[in-house]
């Protein structure tokens, strides 16, 4: 199944016409015509089954024919990730972890970050071809990049934690991740978050984590950390 994307369909409709660049690929590269049925998503955890009315490449329009909701998963996992120096390694920890399962993300700055600007609309389309790719309705939120200083100070509820790489006593991911629960996860930069951000995460009631016994990079922890709140609530 090919699942396409847009955000402005909702339950209660019945027709759509795909925009431009959409209906040109549907129409001149996947070569579907009248009669063809199409798998949607809004992202929002419908699945539209539609079929093709009017093959244009330019406007190419489709009868809905059933809407479906899909299930959701137990928990909200919210990945607090800082920015990468090399672009293609954030992008390669957006694309596994919408596949793999995540509900919320936001790029920190922090201290030790060498990369202040991120591309957010790349961002955006990556997290959506790999929402789409991985036959899931659920589109991950992408939020704005923000210091470290300003998030921290924000009010925060369920599991909260910070992996870093201080030698000091840290709980276990796993064993701390319960399952069927909201967790926020804080990972640093390449130089790791300062001893000042560690020590404000803790006294704001983010427990420290450790991954294993691995110097990881940003995006590999960052991976590592959900699958493992993924295969927590798995079984």
């Amino acid at each position: 199944m090919q699942l396409f994307y847009n955000p402005s369909i909702e339950a209660e409709s019945t027709q759509f016409i795909f925009d431009n660049t959409e209906s040109k690929h549907i129409v001149k590269v996947l070569r579907k015509t009248e009669g063809d049925i199409l798998h949607i998503t809004n992202g929002k955890g419908y699945l539209f089954t539609a079929e093709i009315v009017n093959a244009h490449h330019k406007n190419c329009e489709v009868k809905i024919l059933k809407a479906e909701i899909q299930h959701k998963r137990h928990y909200y996992l919210h990945m607090v990730v800082a920015p990468t120096k090399m672009n293609d390694r954030y992008e390669w920890f957006l694309e596994k972890s919408t596949e793999i399962g995540v509900d919320e993300i936001t790029p920190i700055i922090c201290d030790h970050s060498e990369r202040k600007v991120v591309k957010e609309e790349r961002f955006e389309k990556i997290i959506q071809s790999a929402m789409k790719q991985s036959l899931s309705c659920y589109l991950p939120k992408l939020n704005k990049a923000i210091t470290f200083s300003e998030y921290i100070d924000q009010k925060h509820t369920g599991l909260l934690f910070i992996a870093h790489c201080e030698d000091e006593e840290k709980y276990s991911l796993k064993r701390r991740a319960i399952i069927d629960n909201d967790v926020t996860i804080l990972i640093g930069p390449e130089g790791d978050f300062s001893i000042e951000e560690i020590k404000t995460a803790i006294d704001k009631g983010f427990a420290p984590v450790s991954l294993g016994d691995q110097r990881l990079r940003t995006e590999t922890a960052a991976i590592l950390a959900v699958h493992t709140v993924a295969l927590n609530n798995m079984f």
